[in-house]
């Protein structure tokens, strides 16, 4: 199965992030990846809802808007509202997972949890009827650039057999690169976040296009 890409715009340039958008679009990108940061649930600040609807013109594709904020329902609607067609939120994030999931469904987009590398996947167990993304962390989250954590391949099988045939998208994010592209999706992941592994070297088109390659190769 060739993955998904997701570029994450973490690795864009900030100071031009409408035309990035639109370059990783052109080049062939599956969703745009926006990670939005807090400063309190992870150490780093990014970007919030008026930068998301800002950047909604330049491109049709999915935006999967990755939360790690905590809290994190009172920023759903806005998140919502500026254009976000997947929402995915930290399992670690809140008390109650499941009226989160239940939020953001109640405005029509998709729903989405976040786990971090220390989080077993039983945190998803009992909300897989409200998920359509599992997104795995193979970084500890908050800024980009890390090295892949081996540890989360056997995550990811797991978690692959745990959605069994239901219509979830399982999502990797962290350190991915044409090397270990064709690990995850022989894994179960059917999605990937790439922010150094596409931006790099200015190359989108060839640099999805690796990944996608190693992808279908495993």
């Amino acid at each position: 199965m060739t993955l998904k890409i997701a570029p994450s715009i973490l690795s864009a340039d900030f100071a031009r992030l409408g035309e990035e958008v639109r370059a990783i679009d052109e080049a062939g990108c599956d969703w745009v990846h926006i990670d939005v940061m807090d400063g309190h649930f992870v150490p780093n600040i990014t970007i919030g809802p008026a930068v998301v609807k800002a950047l909604r013109p330049h491109s049709k594709k999915v935006f999967d808007v990755h939360l790690m904020i905590d809290p994190v329902d009172p920023y759903i609607e806005d998140f919502v509202k500026a254009g976000s067609d997947i929402i995915t939120v930290h399992a670690e994030a809140g008390r109650h997972l499941d009226r989160t999931l239940q939020l953001i469904r109640s405005f029509g987009v998709k729903a989405g949890v976040s786990l971090n590398p220390a989080t077993p996947e039983t945190a998803i167990e009992y909300v897989l009827d409200k998920l359509d993304l599992v997104l795995v962390m193979s970084v500890n989250p908050g800024f980009g650039g890390q090295s892949f954590l081996e540890s989360q391949v056997e995550k990811i099988s797991r978690i692959r057999r745990m959605i069994g045939d239901r219509p979830i998208e399982l999502q990797v994010d962290g350190g991915v690169t044409p090397d270990n592209a064709g690990r995850i999706a022989a894994a179960g992941a059917s999605v990937v976040v790439a922010g150094s592994a596409v931006f790099k070297g200015g190359d989108y088109a060839g640099n999805i296009a690796a990944l996608k390659k190693a992808s279908t190769a495993a």
